[in-house]
């Protein structure tokens, strides 16, 4: 049995120095922000799809904020009381730890319609406060050609995640609105066009380069590095990085059918009793535990599939109703859950 290693804390020594980023101070022109990711130093990157350009922030938030607990009832209620708005006008699109802290961020869009993106930070305390958005340190990437349709209007970034120096960006192109990767070196200078995804979906029968990844974590197999994604219906394919070059079409690797008629929602991997997980929310599966010691061996799937198949997995019975998640230490999640009412923001151990 070959052993998988996570390449994340690997990389996170890459060279970005935070006293020159590249960040000039001034209010990043923000028009959404649905997707996060951390990179070293408190900096945090905010996926903007309405205006297709991810932005990075200098949160300044770097020491460490304690080791408790956040365990919060009807968050969306308090980020709806913090931000003046109705509990039906927030909604919270993505959460994140940041490493340097152990603060949490939500990503959130407040009133109807488009609305307005903001950015909050629950502390360890418990305590929930507005990350101001003007006159920050702040830099600004472009993407060419950011893809848009009727069923994904944000579809232009899904998910990202910052290794090596690099953010990884997922999405949709205007390239026949083909599931695209992106990865920007930071500083940022410009954007490429990105790497066409193709992957054989199980459960539809076919190859398919229009359906985006909907979350993915960086992994490396052996020697080589790989992005894990997940997407809708829900293939789990491996990608290799080496391989994703500007204007290239790579075919990943399907190597697990979760089941159909189902979206994943976020992922996470970690380290447990000295074996490796990925630990995925799903909106029709739940909480699925993924042991990760066959990804090296797995057997491509290339056929239709009816059920599910692939490697092993096993479905978190006492983990209902959870639509985000992120690792808060080495032992700890922290999950955001639907609830009667609204969204409860919970510490759990790594199951």
């Amino acid at each position: 049995m070959r052993q998988l290693l996570l390449i994340v804390g690997a990389l996170w020594a890459a060279p970005v120095g935070a006293a020159d980023p590249g960040l000039s101070k001034g209010t990043p022109p923000l028009q959404s922000i649905t997707a996060l990711a951390f990179g070293p130093d408190g900096l945090l990157f905010l996926g903007d799809p309405q205006a297709g350009q991810v932005v990075v922030v200098a949160t300044g938030d770097t020491r460490p904020a304690g080791s408790q607990a956040v365990n919060i009832e009807r968050l969306d209620a308090k980020i709806a009381a913090l931000l003046g708005v109705g509990e039906k006008e927030v909604r919270l699109q993505d959460l994140k730890v940041n490493p340097a802290s152990g603060n949490v961020y939500v990503a959130v869009t407040r009133g109807t319609g488009a609305g307005q993106p903001a950015l909050v930070r629950v502390l360890r305390t418990g305590e929930v406060e507005a990350v101001p958005l003007k006159e920050i340190p702040f830099a600004v990437v472009k993407l060419p050609d950011p893809g848009k349709t009727q069923r994904e209007p944000l579809g232009a970034i899904t998910c990202m995640a910052f290794v090596g120096g690099r953010l990884f960006v997922a999405g949709l192109s205007n390239e026949e609105f083909a599931s695209t990767l992106r990865i920007i070196p930071f500083p940022f200078q410009q954007a490429d066009k990105g790497t066409v995804i193709e992957i054989y979906h199980g459960s539809h029968g076919r190859l398919e380069t229009n359906a985006p990844i909907r979350t993915f974590t960086p992994y490396r197999i052996g020697d080589e590095d790989y992005i894990i994604a997940s997407y809708t219906c829900t293939p789990l394919v491996k990608i290799p990085v080496k391989e994703l070059k500007p204007g290239a079409k790579v075919r990943g690797v399907t190597i697990a059918e979760l089941g159909n008629r189902n979206q994943p929602l976020d992922m996470i991997a970690y380290s447990k009793d000295g074996r490796e997980y990925l630990l995925t929310a799903n909106t029709a599966r739940g909480v699925l535990k993924i042991p990760t010691e066959e990804f090296a061996t797995a057997k491509p799937i290339t056929s239709r599939i009816t059920d599910t198949a692939g490697v092993r997995f096993e479905k978190i019975e006492n983990l209902q109703n959870v639509v985000q998640l992120d690792k808060l230490d080495d032992a700890r999640a922290i999950i955001l859950v639907r609830t009667g009412s609204g969204f409860d923001l919970r510490t759990i151990p790594l199951p």
